[in-house]
């Protein structure tokens, strides 16, 4: 048991010296090549803080949990946005850009949409199984490339990069990578101790995936987001968040989908309503008081609906 509770600790301080070192080599590179910030955040941070989710449910599909997967990825999107953008709102109010708040924010909305329709086979056509299957699973990566298009046209815009300190670009690369490694290692020690701890508490599954694993697979997001608020980059923060909420379902659960088809507990339409109210505060939030802002009474009210739905499912199980 302490030894367990020692790991966690070390993986906690990996993830935190990986997390200022993503968000430094990030933010150069960012600056070096004239892109946007926003660019780097939905799109090389996103897939970076979203890989301990890709290597969980891999794990997961090959040893046959598929609860453990789909409710990872559920309970991880509903934690990034209550729970990671609540607590870095608190730390720093997060200023949205427009582009995110009238596109990227619905696209994220689409997507949990879309997992919901897909899942309910039985509720929606009133016959067959509840499954994410391999034809879904591959439209699923379809809307992903779509998005990277769309990122893809955001690059040409110049994004202002005046408190972004500069390093060489092999520096910054190196800085990114070694970011990233720290990242999964840490986000892998964390999850794998705290796990055990879990099933010490008999805990099931599908509770398991919908919070310690979610959690856990989230805490590079955290860091990240936590970072990069700190430093005053919240177009990587709130990017990094948004963009792996999108690269969760659309590239993850696709690719997963497409690799072994995924049975769909009826029970998780509870946490994916929960993803989809989570969404829609956020874009309801962006027109609220300061617009286009993410203030810290916001952030504060995130946290303790996040911490609500907790005790719901923890008292549900």
């Amino acid at each position: 048991m302490f030894l367990t509770i020692l790991l966690i600790i070390i993986g906690v301080a990996i993830l935190i010296y990986g997390a200022d070192l993503l968000v430094k080599g990030a933010a150069s590179i960012a600056k070096k090549l004239g892109i946007s910030s926003i660019v780097i955040g939905l799109t090389v941070v996103a897939f970076g803080t979203s890989a301990p989710e890709l290597v969980v449910n891999l794990f997961s599909v090959t040893k046959g949990t598929t609860d453990l997967a789909i409710a990872n990825i559920i309970g991880s999107n509903i934690a990034n946005i209550l729970l990671i953008l609540g607590i870095t709102a608190i730390i720093f109010p997060l200023a949205v850009k427009k582009n995110t708040t009238y596109k990227e924010i619905p696209f994220a909305l689409l997507a949990v949409a879309i997992v919901a329709i897909f899942g309910n086979d039985l509720l929606i056509n009133g016959s067959g199984n509840n499954f994410l299957d391999r034809t879904e699973g591959i439209t699923l990566v379809l809307f992903f490339i779509i998005f990277l298009y769309y990122t893809f046209g955001l690059s040409k815009i110049k994004g202002e990069h005046e408190e972004i300190k500069e390093y060489a670009l092999g520096k910054s690369f190196l800085f990114f990578t070694v970011g990233l490694v720290a990242l999964i290692l840490g986000g892998k020690i964390i999850v794998d101790n705290a796990v055990i701890l879990a099933r010490i508490a008999g805990m099931s599954e599908r509770l398991i995936g919908l919070t310690i694993v979610a959690i856990g697979t989230s805490l590079p997001e955290l860091a990240t987001s936590i970072v990069a608020a700190l430093r005053k980059q919240t177009d990587i923060a709130i990017g990094n968040v948004v963009g792996s909420n999108i690269f969760n379902i659309f590239w993850i659960l696709g690719l997963i989908a497409i690799i072994k088809p995924i049975p769909f507990d009826i029970n998780i339409n509870i946490d994916v309503l929960v993803s989809v109210i989570a969404t829609l505060l956020l874009f309801f939030f962006m027109f609220i008081d300061d617009k286009h802002r993410l203030n810290r009474w916001q952030g504060f009210f995130f946290v303790l609906l996040y911490l609500g739905y907790l005790s719901f499912i923890i008292i549900k199980q």
